[in-house]
């Protein structure tokens, strides 16, 4: 079976290229010229990488068309929130371009591949709604990140229904885990400790807003989710992924807290807050279980620890 990933590269695109290699898939995958492959150093030897941009129609389509995967899954995005924030048209034309350009070129190939196109759980918003997110919850996207996502995810349903393309979308809520760049709460927290043991700062932890929940997954029970669900989803159907559960990102916080090996106090800087900032109400992933059999199964507590000591590594290193 051969899987091509867009963003294998990135953080959950090169877990998601471990994941398949184990399950004896033969992988692909797209990269930019000049992106990092830093993340794939354990699996080098067992990929095949294809430079392109996704952004190039023309590109992209002979890039699908050599690989010949029986398996597409796009991941590759603009991920950040606050870079959303900075630069919406950019972000709007990698999160909504690309995609449509790897449809196109999977329906030029017809050669009846299975392709998951990763949404986001926040195109359903969060302050303002009551009760469990489930996939039939009402669009409420409150930042140019998850409006472009929302707009992907619409469109490429209907791109897909039209020619006969077998699509399955997902719709994360917050990941993380090692390999997870800064920039996201978790690693920045993570990061800021392992310096601080490291005496490269002094032993204060600087932080945005501490009260927001979020429903945080392992990374790696999620690409878990994705593999599944290209095999066992129903075409035209979502799928949120998610713990089913939620934190603050203080308890997380305090967490990490207390795996540092010294003391560090905290301080709240409010200039990191977003500029629409919500809590992320509960979630199911009851579709997704009862269509596949996935389940989540690293508690969050595993997944902090392990951060946290990747990013020891890498200050150390």
């Amino acid at each position: 079976m051969k899987a091509l990933i867009t963003g294998i590269a990135g953080f959950a695109g090169s877990h998601l290229a471990e994941h398949l290699i184990e399950l004896g898939y033969d992988v692909s995958g797209i990269v930019l010229p000049n992106d990092s492959l830093d993340n794939l150093s354990r699996i080098s030897d067992r990929v095949t990488l294809h430079q392109g941009n996704l952004l190039d129609k023309e590109e992209t389509r002979a890039i699908v068309s050599k690989a010949r995967p029986d398996h597409v899954f796009h991941l590759a995005a603009q991920s950040s929130v606050p870079a959303s924030w900075k630069d919406p048209a950019r972000t709007f034309e990698t999160n909504i371009n690309t995609g449509i350009h790897l449809l196109e070129a999977c329906i030029a190939v017809k050669n009846e591949m299975r392709v998951l196109l990763v949404s986001s759980a926040d195109i359903y918003g969060g302050s303002n709604l009551s009760g469990q997110i489930t996939e039939e919850s009402p669009y409420a996207p409150n930042n140019p990140y998850a409006v472009s996502k929302l707009a992907l995810d619409l469109a490429s349903a209907k791109i897909a229904e039209a020619n006969g393309l077998h699509l399955v979308r997902v719709r994360p809520m917050n990941h993380t885990g090692p390999r997870q760049a800064t920039g996201f709460v978790i690693p920045d927290l993570s990061k800021q400790i392992a310096e601080i043991e490291a005496k490269k700062k002094d032993p204060v932890l600087r932080t945005g807003n501490l009260e927001p929940r979020r429903d945080f997954s392992d990374v790696r029970d999620i690409v878990r989710a994705y593999a599944m669900a290209v095999e066992r989803g129903h075409p035209g159907e979502a799928y949120l992924v998610c713990s089913g559960r939620t934190n603050t990102i203080r308890e997380a916080m305090d967490v990490l807290l207390s795996y540092a090996k010294i003391p560090i106090t905290v301080e709240v800087d409010f200039q990191k807050n977003r500029p629409s900032e919500s809590n992320v109400r509960s979630a199911s992933h009851s579709k997704l279980t009862q269509t596949t059999g996935w389940q989540p199964e690293i508690p969050l507590e595993r997944t902090l620890r392990e951060t946290l000591d990747y990013w020891r590594e890498k200050i150390g290193s």
